[in-house]
């Protein structure tokens, strides 16, 4: 019985890569080769799916430690067989059972799930940072405090719009709002049911990042963003996230912009403007 878990574990080893081969094929079939959100819209139920082969591979490596440690632990006492988790084991996925319900597929997108690999979620892109930020713009208000505050910089205030942009209505600087309602409108084309289940927790907020004395959030300059879905706010710093956030960050990641969940202190809810996107705009004249 001892031979079990040592034969499940070579079996996830094996299904590892052939999971993240499948995912990634059917990801790129899905972005039809160019920049991902210019092909026409695809099944919602397709690309929940396509979501759960990426966190598959999260739970795979999970499940692996966890039947290691118990192959270890039963050589060491010899007081019982270990056998594979099934039924009853106590791990959750992350995912509800399928019910059967019409509104599985929309539930779908506010479910908890962790987020797979998520110090690498940005690839290639470069988080502004206070002191740059402030570097590049002047400080938006001289005064700080941990309350939302005016932004005081006449310069930088004369860029604010404030717009309904796709199902949220946001307060931001021009280029943000128009780089922001490029991105609804792929999701929109791509994946209108997750469209429509898109909240916000808020965008510009002049303040300074709680817990100092004078550095600057990104949110203070109007490039930074809180988004949820139908209005259930994440929990912050544990690793998880709703999966239609994890399908949003795709979108903005092409966008040019940074998601939170790859912050020290994990915050999904949070996408800003990344440092590559700023220069463009800089350079562009645009801010």
């Amino acid at each position: 019985m001892r031979l079990v878990p040592a034969i499940i574990i070579a079996v996830a080893l094996i299904l590892a890569p052939v999971i993240w081969v499948g995912t990634t094929y059917l990801l790129q079939s899905g972005q039809g080769g160019g920049d991902g959100f210019g092909a026409s819209a695809v099944d919602s139920g397709a690309r929940i799916e396509l979501e759960r082969m990426r966190q598959q591979l999260e739970d795979v490596q999970a499940r692996m430690e966890r039947l290691e440690q118990e192959l270890s632990s039963a050589i060491a006492t010899l007081q019982r067989p270990v056998t594979p988790p099934g039924d009853g084991d106590g791990f959750d996925d992350g995912f509800r059972p399928d019910t059967g319900a019409d509104n599985d597929i929309l539930d779908a997108y506010a479910q908890v799930v962790l987020i797979a690999d998520r110090r690498n979620v940005n690839r290639g892109l470069q988080v502004a940072g206070p002191d740059y930020l402030e570097a590049r713009l002047g400080r938006p208000r001289e005064v700080l405090s941990d309350s939302c505050e005016e932004m005081t910089n006449v310069s930088l205030a004369s860029k604010l719009v404030t717009e309904q942009v796709g199902p949220i209505r946001v307060r931001m600087l021009q280029p943000a709002i128009e780089s922001l309602r490029r991105v609804f409108e792929n999701v929109r084309q791509t994946d209108p049911d997750l469209y429509a289940r898109i909240n916000t927790a808020g965008a510009l907020c002049v303040r300074r990042i709680r817990g100092t004395q004078n550095r600057l959030s990104t949110h203070s300059y109007g490039l930074a963003v809180d988004l949820n879905i139908d209005g259930r706010l994440d929990t912050l710093g544990d690793g998880r996230t709703q999966l239609g956030l994890t399908i949003l960050a795709d979108f903005f990641h092409a966008e040019g912009w940074v998601w939170g969940a790859a912050f020290g202190r994990e915050d999904s809810m949070h996408f800003e403007i990344s440092r590559r996107q700023l220069d463009e705009w800089l350079d562009a004249g645009l801010l």
